[in-house]
């Protein structure tokens, strides 16, 4: 016997499930952001690396593949790549010769500008039909539920996968 829905036992309106409307805003504004990346020619991943570079510099390879949750091999082709087009440099480590730090380069460091830019544009964007006080609030309910979620608050992870 195939299933068959009545008409009349469909409710009328229900409303839409949180969950599913964060995942579209987040589906839409990782969207938004790619193009923008793109722009720079870099893709959201790489523009993660040069953010998180830009505020810890000196990361080795290994516990930047940690921090984003990507499998190392992936963040070595990362780094080739952004190091080919001048955004990032390696330099043995003073520490652990085994091991390289990274660090941004003065192209690096101008494109990580545009970056924060762009971001910036993309947001104001994206919240331009609240007020205000309903971002702040909006945002401070964000960050519960980010941190009772435990995510990092400025980390994207997952993305260089």
């Amino acid at each position: 016997m195939v299933y068959s829905p009545r008409v009349d036992a469909q409710p009328k309106h229900r409303p839409a499930r949180t969950s599913f409307l964060l995942s579209q805003l987040g589906a839409l504004a990782s969207a938004r952001f790619a193009e923008r990346t793109g722009e720079l020619g870099l893709t959201p991943a790489e523009a993660g690396v040069l953010r998180l570079l830009g505020r810890r510099p000196g990361l080795n390879q290994r516990v930047l593949a940690d921090r984003l949750g990507a499998v190392p091999s992936r963040v070595v082709a990362l780094i080739d790549s952004l190091e080919e087009r001048g955004l990032v440099a390696r330099s043995r480590s003073s520490s652990d010769r085994r091991s390289y730090e990274l660090h941004l380069t003065t192209e690096g460091a101008r494109t990580l500008g545009q970056l924060g830019a762009i971001a910036e544009e993309h947001e104001a964007e994206l919240l331009a039909p609240l007020t205000e006080a309903q971002t702040a609030q909006l945002r401070d309910l964000l960050a519960r539920l980010a941190a009772g979620n435990d995510l990092d608050q400025d980390l994207h992870q997952h993305t260089a996968r």
